[in-house]
């Protein structure tokens, strides 16, 4: 009898370890709607594809999804993070919200943005004029809110995969320190990018390094197509002719968007961890 009563009870905790975490609520950058994207109605547009991951397009209303970690793991870091999808739409699973959980697992504060998309059909927005700005909206607003979620205020870094990854680098080399007569007092937040993590990043031939870039840390497969694959290892070299603090890893045997999953094998997987080891090298972090 003893044993009956007892059953049911484990059951229901192995039902309940077995169910997924509610994924955190998404914030808007623009509580009141974005600029440039007035009248646009249109619902997001999400996809299941086959393997089960999802796409997102039709974003109006851009937003970051947090994920902040514990208070007795967190580093004080934080991380911007913006997926691929050639910007037409955002991979948000394996370049996004997986990327977000293995921050926040390792204490690291991240946040998945939801940009507009720039080559999306019918699209009138911009890379230059909406994504960019959108990244640069992300950061600010994470800075204001920096007290309330552990963060230290120089040490909040973008992060971006292909398409996402040109956002990152952009948003880095067009820092500024607040809008000082905005009347939204987000805006009056920096933008300063503190460091970056470019991830087989596009349209890298826009990027311009100086002596006051911040940190980098790239990836990329060495089977990726050659502005990404060969583009990289010359990025790095214009890093390192500056001093400016850089690591280069290019997976051998891989090609583009790999992203990070619970399948991952090999060197796929291990990106994260050496991004956490430079993160500690670079003294952007330390051991808890």
């Amino acid at each position: 009898m003893i044993k009956n009563r007892l059953l049911p009870a484990a059951m229901v905790c192995l039902l309940l370890a077995m169910t997924p975490p509610t994924p955190p609520k998404e914030i808007p950058l623009w509580p009141k709607g974005a600029p440039g994207s007035e009248g646009k109605t249109a619902p997001e547009k999400i996809v299941t594809l086959p393997n089960g991951e999802h796409t997102v397009s039709s974003v109006n209303n851009p937003s970051i999804t947090p994920y902040i970690p514990a208070a007795d793991k967190a580093t004080g870091a934080a991380i911007i993070v913006a997926p691929g999808g050639g910007h037409k739409l955002m991979s948000i699973d394996h370049e996004g919200y997986s990327v977000g959980q293995w921050l926040q697992e390792h204490g690291i504060a991240a946040f998945v943005l939801k940009y507009r998309l720039a080559q999306e059909e019918g699209s009138t927005y911009t890379v230059d004029g909406n994504a960019v700005p959108d990244m640069q909206r992300a950061i600010r607003l994470v800075r204001s809110r920096a007290k309330e979620w552990g963060i230290d205020t120089a040490k909040i870094g973008a992060m971006g995969f292909s398409a996402g990854g040109e956002l990152a680098g952009l948003a880095a080399m067009r820092s500024d320190n607040g809008l000082p007569n905005a009347a939204d007092a987000v805006d009056k937040q920096s933008s300063k990018v503190n460091f970056q993590v470019l991830i087989y990043p596009g349209n890298s031939k826009r990027f311009e390094v100086t002596k006051n870039s911040p940190p980098v840390f790239i990836v990329c497969g060495n089977n990726d197509r050659p502005d990404i694959s060969e583009g990289m290892p010359q990025l790095y070299l214009k890093y390192k002719a500056l001093n400016i603090p850089a690591e280069l890893h290019i997976l051998a045997a891989t090609g583009h968007g790999f992203g990070l999953r619970a399948s991952s094998k090999g060197s796929m997987s291990l990106w994260p961890e050496e991004l956490y080891q430079w993160m500690l090298g670079t003294k952007i972090i330390k051991v808890k």
